[in-house]
């Protein structure tokens, strides 16, 4: 293992992890979608239900971090019922890479730490004549 350096923070990387870097004529896409992450979790890009089914394409699903999938319709409604996290604003966000994987698609990779608890997320993004839209997204819990 090998330590590497991200924004002032050590952290041990595993060997087998890819070396991930975004083409340079993908940085404007990064800056734009990392703007957005965490997903539903950015007052300044919506916080009712309008706005997430807005943020969600109609075949939108994601996989949660304990390993189960869940519709867009299940996710709408529990973010239309939960009550705001006061330790979002503590949450950190880094390690962001994006690749294309096909016409106005892309792949976002980032880890979250919300405290002690830290993922690895993913979400294909989408985008639309207008937005952004989110295709699918999954949270991996880091052992």
């Amino acid at each position: 293992m090998s330590r590497t350096s991200n924004s002032g923070r050590d952290q041990v990387t595993h060997p087998a992890e890819p070396e991930l870097v975004t083409a340079p004529e993908l940085l404007t896409v990064l800056e734009e979608l990392r703007r957005r992450e965490p997903i539903f979790h950015r007052p300044e890009f919506g916080s009712t239900r309008a706005d997430f089914e807005r943020m969600a394409a109609e075949d939108f699903w994601e996989i949660g971090a304990s390993g189960h999938r869940y519709s867009r319709a299940y996710v709408l409604h529990v973010l239309e019922h939960r009550t705001p996290d006061p330790a979002e604003h503590t949450w950190i966000t880094r390690d962001f890479h994006c690749r294309e994987l096909g016409a106005k698609t892309y792949l976002l990779t980032y880890t979250l730490e919300q405290g002690k608890r830290v993922s690895r997320r993913s979400t294909i993004w989408r985008r639309t004549a207008d937005d952004w839209a989110i295709v699918f997204h999954q949270g991996t819990l880091v052992a």
